[in-house]
């Protein structure tokens, strides 16, 4: 087989998010957008309902719709980007909870589905979505005298817990929702471990769920192993891969594994990668490139028949890290040419 094998460890995901839960000191939340941050949100969210999860968060009423086929009736499904221009059938039909960002959406809700459920999201500082304080002066009186079900914040900077961001948005947070008697809520993975005074009633945990920084104490949840498709023997002075970017010091073996940047393994981890054999790392050599990586395995009695890209011995912020990104963009980058199987 061609294609490498996506290994998703259901188990682990129900790990996390009960080590979460037992952080959070209120309701605990699941977030599944960017289609279960890219493992099947259908999938990942019935694997944290059976964890005990009953509230979830998706970016975009259309991922609500797909959550809620998969979930069923019940559980609350909020829409983090609101009620957006033509969304009022799609809300209705899968009674989802837009979390209403400005002015105009409140006003749109209001008209379009009056006696429908909504939420608040409020501006303490990131200036990327919500009501502005004086916004929220505005409304905040109609707003609540109908019923929110959730008021909620979102942290700039809770992967840097020392960071004066933090107490700064926070302080803004209990300022902002000062006497509102909804459910708050303001932390995600990191403002989770930042401590019991950034949880409020409710946590929306994303990244840890799936094994990412800043959960360091994460199950690991992805494995993912890549066929090694040929090997060659390479002289001194030759050279390996597009550009001629890699040498050859002294003889090598080169692997040429079944994958890459089409399949979420992007270009610019380049030569700063490793893969691994057991416990034994293999660097990259040469750049990635759409469908293929080579790889020196010189070191190896053996050349295996795949190469682990991800699993236990390197997770997705160690591959991030060699391509100066973070882990949300690998693991939301991961391609769809996989063989995904759910343990």
């Amino acid at each position: 087989m061609g294609t490498a094998t996506l290994t998703i460890d259901q188990n682990a995901l129900a790990a996390n998010w009960k080590a979460l839960d037992g952080f959070s000191r209120g309701e605990t939340g699941a977030v599944v957008k960017a289609n279960g941050y890219g493992l099947d949100a259908a999938i990942v969210a019935q694997a944290f309902a059976k964890a005990g999860a009953r509230t979830f968060f998706v970016a975009v009423a259309e991922e609500g719709n797909a959550v809620r086929g998969a979930l069923g009736p019940g559980p609350e499904i909020f829409v983090f980007s609101g009620h957006m221009e033509g969304d009022a059938a799609s809300l209705k039909a899968g009674a989802l909870t837009p979390l209403l960002n400005s002015p105009e959406q409140i006003q749109r809700h209001f008209s379009a589905l009056p006696d429908h459920a909504f939420g608040l999201q409020l501006d303490t500082g990131m200036n990327r979505l919500g009501l502005e304080p004086a916004q929220w002066a505005e409304v905040r009186g109609d707003a609540l005298a109908r019923g929110p079900r959730l008021v909620m914040s979102h942290l700039a900077c809770s992967d840097e817990p020392d960071h004066e961001m933090n107490e700064v948005q926070r302080a803004s947070f209990d300022d902002m929702t000062a006497g509102v008697a909804a459910p708050r809520s303001l932390a995600a993975t990191g403002g989770i471990l930042l401590g019991p005074e950034f949880h409020y009633d409710m946590t929306r945990p994303g990244i840890g769920l799936y094994g990412g920084f800043p959960f360091s104490a994460a199950t690991p949840v992805v494995r993912l192993d890549v066929p090694v498709i040929q090997t060659r023997e390479v002289e001194a002075g030759e050279t390996v891969g597009y550009g001629n970017s890699w040498t050859a010091l002294s003889p090598a073996k080169i692997a040429t594994i079944s994958a890459g940047y089409a399949d979420g393994l992007i270009r610019a981890m380049g030569a700063s990668a490793l893969v691994f054999h057991g416990e034994t790392a293999c660097p990259v050599r040469g750049r990635v490139s759409m469908d293929l990586i080579t790889v020196d395995v010189t070191h190896l009695e053996e050349v295996p028949d795949s190469l682990e890209v991800l699993g236990p011995h390197q997770g997705v912020d160690d591959l991030a890290e060699a391509a100066g990104t973070i882990g949300y963009e690998i693991l939301t980058s991961l391609g769809q040419r996989y063989d995904k199987v759910y343990l």
